[in-house]
C-alpha cells in the first residue's frame, strides 16, 4: 500500500528464467482470463510489467506486455465470480484484434482505441507488444447510460475522436501520478474518468447526447427487458418483439446492429442463460436446459452453443466438472 492509502502492486517477470516468464503471467491472470500461447512462445522470453492500483471500487492497471493472446471463455465465466465492466485503453501498437465469441464479431484495434468488455461475456484479445491501461468498474456505475451494462460488450471508441483522445490523456496522467496524490483526489479523478468513458460510449451507441437519443435509449431498455422476461417462449423472435412492443423495425435494427441484430441478441441471451444452468444444475438433462431457454430441439441448442462458444454443452459441463474436482484434490 502506498503512503496515501492507495493499494498498489507491481508484477514483473524479468527476474524469472525465460521459460517461466509467460507461465508466471498466465498464473497471474488465471483467476479471470486464460493465456493462449503456442508451444514455442512458452519457451521464449516474455516481458510483462504491471502496476496495479486499487482505489475504492475501482481497479486500474498500467501494463506493458509482449504480444500475447488472452481469452475469457464461457466455461471460465460460469465457474467464477468475476463481474464488472473492463475498459482496455491501448496506448500503442497498430494490429490488435478483439473477438466477441458468442457474437462471432472481430474488431481491429490500434493505439488510442478503447475496448469495452463485460466480464459475463466471452472475449478473445490478440494484443501485439504494447503498453495499455485496464480499468475495471462495477456495472451499476454505467446504468445511467446503459440500463443493461452488458450492451457495452465489444464496443470500441475510435482513437480519432476528441472524447477518446481526452480519455487516453487523462487515464495516462492518472496512472503516472497516483502515488503522488491523496487518496480522495485519486478516487474523485478516477470517478470523473469513468463518467467521461460512460458518456463517450453512450454517444457512440446513440443512447445519449440528444432528445432523440433519450427516446432510443428507452426503446433499447424496453426491448431488452421484454426479451429477458419472455426468453423461455420458443416463439420469441424479432417479429414477435416488434409486434408486441409496437416499435419501428428500422429503429430496432439500428439499436441492435452492434449485437448482430435482434435475433442474434435473443440467441446470445438464451445461450448465456443456458451456460449458467448447465453448471448450476448438473443433474438436469442437456436437452431440458435447451428447452427451458426457448430452443425448439436439442440439436438446435447444441449447434447454436457450439457455434457461439466453440464447444458443445456436454464439453462445457465436463470441463467445469473436471476443474471443480481438481480444485478439491
Amino acid at each position: 500500500m502506498l503512503a496515501n492509502g492507495i493499494v498498489y502492486n507491481r508484477f514483473d517477470v524479468s527476474g524469472l528464467p525465460p521459460q517461466q516468464q509467460l507461465l508466471a503471467y498466465w498464473e497471474q491472470l488465471g483467476q479471470i482470463v486464460e493465456v493462449v500461447p503456442s508451444r514455442e512462445q512458452v519457451r521464449l522470453p516474455f516481458i510483462c510489467i504491471n502496476d496495479r492500483y486499487d482505489i475504492g471500487e475501482f481497479r486500474i492497471s498500467d501494463t506493458y506486455t509482449d504480444h500475447v493472446t488472452i481469452e475469457r471463455t464461457i466455461a471460465r465465466i460460469s465457474r467464477d465470480h468475476a463481474r464488472g465492466i473492463g475498459f482496455t485503453i491501448l496506448l500503442d501498437g497498430d494490429a490488435h484484434l478483439a473477438t466477441t465469441l458468442a457474437r462471432n464479431r472481430e474488431y481491429r484495434l490500434c493505439g488510442g482505441s478503447i475496448l469495452a468488455t463485460d466480464f459475463e461475456q466471452p472475449v478473445r484479445l490478440r494484443r501485439q507488444a504494447c503498453r495499455y491501461i485496464t480499468l475495471v468498474v462495477p456495472s451499476n456505475l454505467l446504468r445511467h447510460v446503459f440500463s443493461d451494462p452488458a450492451a457495452i460488450h465489444g464496443r470500441v471508441l475510435d482513437p480519432s475522436g476528441p472524447a477518446t483522445r481526452l480519455i487516453v490523456e487523462r487515464a495516462t496522467t492518472l496512472v503516472e501520478n497516483f502515488r503522488y496524490m491523496p487518496f480522495e483526489d485519486g478516487h474523485r479523478k478516477l470517478a470523473g474518468l469513468v463518467e467521461l468513458i460512460a458518456a463517450a460510449f453512450g454517444e457512440e451507441a446513440g443512447l445519449s447526447g440528444s432528445k432523440r437519443a433519450v427516446v432510443r435509449a428507452l426503446m433499447f431498455e424496453n426491448t431488452r427487458r421484454y426479451v429477458r422476461e419472455n426468453l423461455q417462449e420458443c416463439e420469441l423472435s424479432p417479429d414477435s418483439v416488434i409486434e408486441s412492443l409496437g416499435l419501428p423495425r428500422s429503429t430496432i435494427y439500428r439499436l441492435f446492429e452492434h449485437e448482430g441484430g435482434l435475433g442474434a441478441y435473443i440467441r446470445h441471451l438464451r445461450l448465456r442463460v443456458a451456460a449458467d444452468e448447465l453448471v448450476r444444475c448438473p443433474g438436469v438433462p442437456i436437452k431440458d436446459v435447451g428447452y427451458s431457454v426457448g430452443f425448439k430441439s436439442a440439436s438446435d441448442f447444441t449447434r447454436a452453443f457450439r457455434r457461439a462458444y466453440e464447444m458443445t454443452p456436454q464439453e462445457m459441463r465436463l470441463n467445469v466438472y473436471r476443474y471443480l474436482h481438481a480444485e478439491l484434490r
